[in-house]
């Protein structure tokens, strides 16, 4: 007997550079995601052909998408539309929706709660109502069936629920009675308006509920921002929640698929939400899941710092110690004959330009040329603003040789502005000014002599010429 192949053997090299040339015969091969594994594990349907054709369209999808729009829209041009028939539309608009993500969504595709039996029959004639079915209704749109499989999960629990089984079974005569017959009948007995009760309420509502559902895929994935996570596309905004009936926070849902919330703040709309919590208010349902608020913190505060991030990388910043020259006491001494510069805190500065705009005036400040006004900076005449640090440090243009005992106050070597950073992990930083005895660094004793040179120009024009290091 001839050993039948597995996909894996079948296939091969679709051109993988690297150790793992062909990994449909690399045992050490793991992909990197559920699509390229289904794309190495499984093999696609054949093409629908004109024989196949009739075996592959989803009829009911079909009937749903193609002939509903038409019949809505023939309907609303041929019948007039009454009050008591728009508030039934709308009524009955919101209870098929909100049976999908209650339903639906939340309770059977993430038991995200436990809901009493009632409750459950509730939910699952509403869903009917919407044309959507429970087993197919997360690829209900797609009018043929797909040509590969579709991401597996366990739904044994699903298969397990008689409730849910006995709609699957009868899900096509339930169709017509909950989405076209309930409303007509209401409508009929109610205010004799049997033919706007079919078209408002039964057809035109099934439109708009299918078309808020498949918001859920299309808008939940445009437009919005993205403040738990950013590594896929589900977005949150407020206009999809308004028609797809809360479930418009879908970055939240996307991150935290069990808790039955899809928006946490009082003020997002989140009927289901609230729909959900009222019913356990009145012992329909129960045991409510809620991620730990500690972890949905955690999200929230990561892309902050993203967006930190982003915003101080476009900040210029001051140059560190191992960006700037070492400058001898005496060169420090000659130019400051010919520019102003300032010592504070064993940096040099060149105030050039800034002295006219000095908030206490120029001459305060011209009688520190040529001198350490560190003390006078950190409060010996004035107790400088963190925006004063900022400032002072953007115009850094040497070291001091042999000024690092200055240094060694953190709180004087680093401007305010830096004491903080957003960086990645295992990021490191430019060397910050610590020093320790014997520490190889830009203004060690011994290095000293190696390490003293001119102040190259740079783009606003600011040097120092040095002569020959001292002997």
């Amino acid at each position: 007997m001839m050993a039948t192949k597995s996909p894996l053997e079948k296939k091969s090299s679709v051109g993988l550079t690297g150790a793992a040339k062909d990994p449909y015969n690399d045992p050490t091969f793991v992909p990197e995601n559920y699509v390229q594994h289904t794309l190495l594990t499984t093999t696609p349907l054949p093409p629908i052909t004109s024989s196949s054709f009739f075996r592959e369209v989803e009829w009911i999808s079909v009937f749903a998408l193609t002939f509903i729009p038409l019949a809505s829209l023939y309907g609303a041009l041929t019948t007039s539309l009454r009050l008591p028939t728009f508030l039934l539309a709308f009524v009955y608009y919101f209870y098929t929706g909100l049976s999908i993500t209650a339903g639906y969504h939340r309770l059977w595709a993430h038991r995200s709660y436990n809901a009493s039996l009632p409750l459950q029959i509730f939910l699952l004639l509403g869903a009917s109502g919407a044309v959507q079915g429970s087993v197919k209704c997360h690829i209900g749109w797609m009018l043929v069936r797909p040509r590969r499989t579709i991401g597996k999960a366990d739904v044994s629990d699903l298969g397990r629920d008689p409730l849910l089984q006995w709609q699957h079974r009868n899900f096509t005569w339930l169709i017509f009675i909950m989405a076209f017959g309930v409303p007509t009948a209401i409508a009929h007995f109610g205010w004799g308006d049997a033919k706007g009760g079919l078209v408002y309420a039964g057809m035109v509502r099934l439109l708009v509920v299918h078309h808020s559902t498949f918001c859920v895929n299309s808008l939940a994935h445009w437009i919005g921002d993205a403040p738990f996570d950013d590594k896929h596309t589900p977005k949150n905004h407020f206009l999809t929640a308004i028609v797809t009936v809360g479930e418009g926070y879908h970055n939240f849902h996307h991150q935290f698929p069990t808790d039955y919330r899809n928006a946490i703040e009082w003020y997002q709309y989140d009927p289901t939400k609230w729909f959900i919590w009222l019913m356990e208010c009145v012992g329909l349902a129960s045991q409510l899941k809620m991620f730990p608020s500690n972890e949905i913190q955690k999200g929230e505060l990561l892309m902050e710092m993203k967006r930190l991030r982003a915003k101080q990388e476009r900040v210029e910043w001051c140059k560190h110690a191992d960006q700037l020259p070492v400058v001898t006491y005496e060169s420090f001494q000659k130019q400051s004959t010919k520019r102003p510069l300032v010592l504070v805190s064993g940096f040099i500065h060149d105030l050039s330009g800034f002295l006219d705009h000095h908030p206490g005036g120029k001459p305060l400040l011209a009688r520190y040329i040529g001198k350490d006004a560190t003390t006078a900076f950190f409060g010996g005449v004035y107790d400088h603003s963190h925006a004063a640090h900022n400032l002072l440090s953007m115009k850094r243009v040497g070291i001091l040789d042999g000024g690092h005992p200055h240094i060694l106050d953190i709180a004087k070597l680093v401007p305010p502005g830096e004491l903080m950073r957003v960086v990645n992990f295992g990021e490191t930083f430019p060397p910050s000014g610590s020093w320790a005895e014997g520490e190889e660094t830009a203004w060690s004793d011994e290095d000293a002599p190696k390490a003293v040179k001119d102040i190259e120009s740079d783009d606003s024009g600011s040097s120092i010429d040095e002569g020959p290091p001292p002997m």
